[in-house]
């Protein structure tokens, strides 16, 4: 089946997809007991609330007579009912976010192929836009493309006004591309990272290697009854082992385990990924319910108190799953001068500034017993490049299982 085909095929059954909903009877609509009593008193639900993540507020309707409503008035219950519905994706909502996960991975393996030095980062963004739109019939981005390619990956959220992917694309830059479209006012969040000249350097592969560590750790604990802040953890253990490894941070001689411990306890991790491991998705990028009235609170500590939950998985939700290692010149020059992290730290990170960082980003479901990957990008090094030199996507045999795409 041809892609003009398959979209076309998946276009219609989406649009004749209908997300169930529920309604209630009205104010007027009260249900009688014997002899015409109501059976209970209606209530007047408005919408107020802030959402933690956006720190929008929503403020409530207002009406002529609303003081009539004052004794029936609640102004909790709604939107905390809201959120934590949208928590949870029914199999039509799915069925739209791996659509749109699908033309969004496409359209990343489109750019892949097609950048090269010289090109600008905002002709990056272009193609990707015209490939989700004439391809996928997604008219709209989630969120503002992030192009950054060499030090512009320094900035975590590049591409806007003040930044606008407007960096010259170099020989030996790595890029960070953070792009995803939206279909049917449902998100999706993808970031891939590759090398614009079309092949790694050293440095670039054990940078890109320890991301994916982090990822595939990531993927095989997710399930329900894990919690989101422990998934970071383990996230930020495999970057550091990478560090280690690639002698920018040094071990000691001591136990991997151990000083790995000692450097997580130090805030170590949260200088190279100063951002939680990912958020909840839908008709949001970052949707709500992240902390809810009665859900675990935000961490206080650096790289934690990123995290957008703290919250116990459990099957239906969507997250983003994002470790990323970033070589951000005030975040090395702090741990350099912190008592607790500068002896970790070895003149090898001088060779990384300038790097940028790498990020990779997938949206995954979790499901009753694990979790599926909704996103489908090249992911294992022989993956990225045979794509960059024009190999098929997907390929006839998926060389890393582990990623559950």
């Amino acid at each position: 089946e041809d892609l003009k085909a398959f979209v076309e095929r998946e276009m219609k059954r989406l649009d004749e997809t209908e997300i169930e909903s529920s309604s209630s009877d009205g104010l007027n609509n009260e249900e009688k007991k014997g002899g015409g009593e109501p059976a209970t008193k209606s209530k007047l639900y408005l919408l107020k609330g802030l959402n933690t993540d956006s720190g929008n507020f929503a403020t409530p309707a207002s009406f002529e007579g609303i003081d009539k409503f004052r004794d029936v008035r609640d102004d909790e219950s709604l939107f905390r009912s809201i959120s934590e519905s949208r928590v949870f994706k029914s199999s039509a909502e799915i069925d739209i976010m791996r659509y749109t996960n699908w033309v969004s991975s496409m359209a990343h393996v489109e750019v892949m192929r097609a950048a090269k030095p010289g090109m600008m980062e905002y002709q990056l963004e272009s193609l990707f836009q015209h490939h989700t739109y004439t391809h996928g019939g997604c008219r709209h981005m989630s969120y503002t493309c992030i192009c950054a390619c060499g030090p512009s990956a320094n900035i975590l959220h590049y591409g806007h006004a003040g930044r606008p992917n407007s960096r010259l694309l170099e020989e030996g830059m790595i890029a960070l591309l953070d792009m995803g479209a939206e279909y049917k006012c449902y998100a999706s969040d993808i970031t891939c990272s590759f090398p614009i000249s079309g092949s790694f350097t050293d440095d670039q592969k054990s940078i890109f290697e320890a991301v994916l560590a982090a990822q595939i750790k990531v993927m095989a604990m997710l399930k329900p009854g894990v919690t989101w802040l422990d998934m970071h953890r383990e996230a930020e253990r495999e970057i550091l082992k990478g560090l280690i490894g690639c002698g920018v941070l040094d071990g000691g001689g001591k136990d991997l385990d151990e000083v790995i411990e000692t450097m997580l306890d130090a805030d170590l991790g949260a200088i190279f990924m100063p951002h939680g491991l990912g958020h909840f998705i839908g008709i949001d990028t970052h949707d709500v319910g992240g902390y809810s009235p009665g859900k675990p609170a935000r961490s206080e500590r650096p790289g934690e108190r990123k995290l957008r939950t703290a919250r116990q998985l459990d099957e239906g939700m969507v997250v983003t799953v994002e470790p990323g290692i970033y070589f951000i010149d005030p975040l090395l020059d702090a741990a350099m001068s912190d008592e607790r992290q500068k002896h970790f730290l070895t003149e090898r990170v001088n060779d990384f500034r300038g790097f940028g960082g790498v990020r990779l980003e997938d949206d995954v479901r979790i499901t009753s017993d694990g979790c599926e990957n909704l996103t489908l990008c090249p992911r294992a090094i022989e993956e990225v490049l045979d794509v960059m030199s024009g190999g098929s996507w997907p390929p006839a045999t998926d060389v890393l299982p582990e990623m559950k795409r």
